[in-house]
């Protein structure tokens, strides 16, 4: 059987468009919204469980659900980036974090924020917090609050 030329053409292209580069990952908005009932029996004491998605040279992707307000942190050297899949908090950034400790290498955490801005979130909301700026997700009672974060290492 005699194959045309544009048969060995689409032989030799379909392999190379159907596959992804290495490093492209893409999580649908119903997927990330489907975490908030996949974390929620997970959660910890403080009404929140995480899942890490991928890790990248510098970077990595995780979901986090939460159910109740999280505590100040800051990052010494990482940036976050926030994309509100469902529910609704409010995000407290800047001042400074009231009774800081640091929790692990480079990860300052307390209580609350003593002077910082607040901006409700909804879905679809995205939010970008560079290193070294105190931020908190309070979440109102009865509520939930699922989002996607990309951190990101800065230098």
């Amino acid at each position: 059987m005699k194959k045309t030329a544009l048969a060995v053409l689409m032989s030799a292209v379909l392999p190379l468009v159907a596959a992804e580069p290495t490093g492209v990952v893409i999580w649908s908005g119903s997927e990330l919204k489907g975490y908030g009932r996949k974390l929620a029996p997970k959660m910890n004491e403080g009404k929140v469980a995480t899942e890490r998605l991928a890790t990248f040279p510098n970077h990595f992707a995780m979901v986090a659900h939460r159910e109740g307000d999280g505590q100040a942190e800051l990052h010494e050297k990482q940036a976050d980036l926030f994309v509100v899949a469902s529910g609704e908090a409010t995000l407290v950034f800047g001042g400074e974090v009231v009774s800081p400790k640091t929790t692990e290498p480079n990860e300052v955490r307390g209580p609350s924020i003593k002077g910082g801005e607040k901006k409700a979130l909804a879905a679809g909301d995205v939010v970008h917090i560079p290193a070294r700026i105190p931020h908190q997700l309070l979440v109102p009672a009865g509520k939930e609050f699922t989002y996607f974060v990309l951190k990101v290492d800065t230098p």
